[in-house]
């Protein structure tokens, strides 16, 4: 099963300044790795953008879900990453396996050099490069990121796998092709104007064993706004917009306004229910 969420480039258009957008940002990374995401999509949003755009928000996110060990080899110094100080730890769990060809745990790790027969140094947060055994379906080169499952420490004991690394991946994509992939599975719209989420209409939504694909929208700019659709169609029978549900998932909000990273903890809290 994969989950995807879907932010707009606008995400931070009413921070007040880059830190307080760090922040923003960092607290829909924290959402994903919580609730297991497995991909975070950002789509423009050319009318709603202002000071930090998508290559901001793209930015940090992909830099929170780097390892803390590779962040300094794998980003230096950036400009969009002046205040990543302020973002939340995230802390993914690692997966973990008890096979004999399964058993450890993953890492992020970097190829720092590439050798000859096949044998390549990475740092994976050891406390030096190890050198590993390239796998015959793969190539790999110098700065590409790979995943390491380590079975022993001392000695080290590890190899280069094709399997994710805990925490999700991070991509720029317009809503059209994010919404048109293979594991797009359910594609669910939030909106105010949706449907009111309730109990009775959870249990159709949750826990099912599909892929699922949730698309949030921007402070003070709706989806309905962004794809210029009329909020009375949100909710008929044959939704706009390349979506199969436009859900409200939290009617009756006691707030006038709901911030995104508000929205993508409290509807993937909902949609992720076992």
């Amino acid at each position: 099963m994969t989950r995807s969420v879907l932010v707009p480039s606008s995400l931070c258009r009413e921070a007040s300044d880059k830190r307080e957008a760090t922040h923003k940002v960092g607290l829909v990374a924290r959402a994903a790795t919580v609730f297991r995401v497995d991909r975070v999509t950002v789509f423009p949003d050319d009318g709603g953008n202002r000071r930090w755009g998508g290559g901001f928000v793209a930015t940090v996110l992909a830099y929170a879900a780097t390892a803390p060990y590779l962040r300094k080899e794998a980003w230096g110094t950036r400009e969009e990453l002046e205040y990543v100080g302020v973002l939340p730890p995230l802390r993914p769990v690692p997966r973990t396996g008890s096979g004999p060809q399964s058993s450890g745990s993953l890492r992020q790790g970097i190829v720092t050099e590439v050798g000859p027969d096949g044998r390549v140094r990475v740092n994976c947060g050891l406390q030096h490069p190890v050198s590993l055994v390239v796998p015959p379906a793969m190539e790999v080169g110098e700065g590409e990121r790979v995943t390491v499952r380590i079975s022993s420490r001392e000695p080290v004991r590890a190899r280069i796998v094709d399997e994710p690394a805990p925490g999700f991946t991070v991509d720029r994509a317009d809503l059209p092709a994010a919404l048109g992939r293979e594991d797009a599975g359910l594609r669910v719209a939030t909106s105010r104007h949706g449907e009111a989420l309730t109990t009775d209409g959870l249990g159709a939504l949750a826990g099912g064993p599909g892929d699922l694909t949730v698309a949030f929208g921007a402070p003070e700019r709706g989806l309905p706004e962004m794809l210029d659709i009329d909020v009375a169609s949100v909710t008929s029978a044959e939704p706009d917009g390349g979506f199969d549900r436009w859900l409200n998932t939290v009617p009756n909000q006691g707030s006038e306004v709901i911030r995104t990273e508000e929205a993508v903890f409290a509807t993937l809290a909902c949609l992720t229910l076992p």
